[in-house]
């Protein structure tokens, strides 16, 4: 079984028929207040697959991605089942705010939207929407997305040049908000499966204390990103 979580707030719909012909665009924007998404992907593919599963074990691509950004393990994979991919639409970092579309023509071999990106200040977040079946009637149609956390790194929230997989430690903060010398929040996790993240705890201290991170700036609390999917007529 498929899981599927993000929550549709808003859905305008312009047909009572569905539409055969098709074109998709999807819009992501994020909604946080300091955290930065790396370059997306964006997908439509196949029912049979799937970039990620809540309640499951990371695979080695997904773990690429969540904790250093890099997406092109995702990409070939997705490319092998004849996905349509857009890779990096943002061309980079998408900021706070900031919002990044990629378009495509609906395919009934690929009835399936996924959107990852890892989530930086973290050691293994991503931004994420498994599996949601593309809509077929024109409209306009809203969801809001939750940050996950892969399961394959401690949630240290050290700030060292990480990134590679089984390299303990945050890559970077883009935004230039936190601290150095942190000693380290946990040293072990419980759910080595993929989850809801459950925020950064942070502190506020700039020259130590247990994080990196700031928690009056970095701290969050799901959603963390929308997308708004518009389906119309194919000219």
């Amino acid at each position: 079984m498929k899981s599927k979580i993000a929550a549709v707030y808003v859905i305008t719909a312009l047909s009572s028929a569905p539409v055969f012909a098709q074109d998709v665009m999807v819009k992501i924007t994020n909604l946080t207040n300091a955290l930065y998404f790396t370059p997306l992907l964006v997908a439509a593919h196949p029912d049979s697959a799937d970039v990620f599963q809540v309640g499951t074990p990371a695979s080695e691509h997904l773990q690429a991605m969540a904790e250093g950004g890099d997406i092109s393990g995702l990409v070939s994979d997705l490319s092998a089942v004849g996905a349509s991919v857009e890779e990096n639409p943002a061309a980079g970092l998408l900021a706070p705010g900031a919002s990044a579309s990629a378009s495509f023509r609906y395919s009934p071999r690929n009835p399936r939207l996924s959107v990852v990106a890892m989530v930086l200040p973290t050691n293994d977040g991503f931004v994420g929407l498994d599996s949601l079946r593309i809509p077929r009637r024109q409209g306009v149609y809203h969801y809001q997305l939750h940050a996950f956390d892969a399961g394959t790194e401690v949630n240290d929230e050290v700030i060292n040049g990480g990134g590679m997989p089984g390299v303990l430690g945050i890559p970077a903060d883009p935004g230039g908000n936190s601290g150095t010398a942190g000693t380290g929040v946990v040293t072990a996790e419980a759910n080595a499966t993929v989850h809801i993240h459950r925020g950064i705890i942070g502190d506020t201290d700039p020259n130590g204390g247990p994080s990196d991170l700031d928690s009056r700036v970095h701290r969050w609390l799901n959603p963390v990103a929308q997308v708004v999917i518009t389906v119309g007529r194919t000219r």
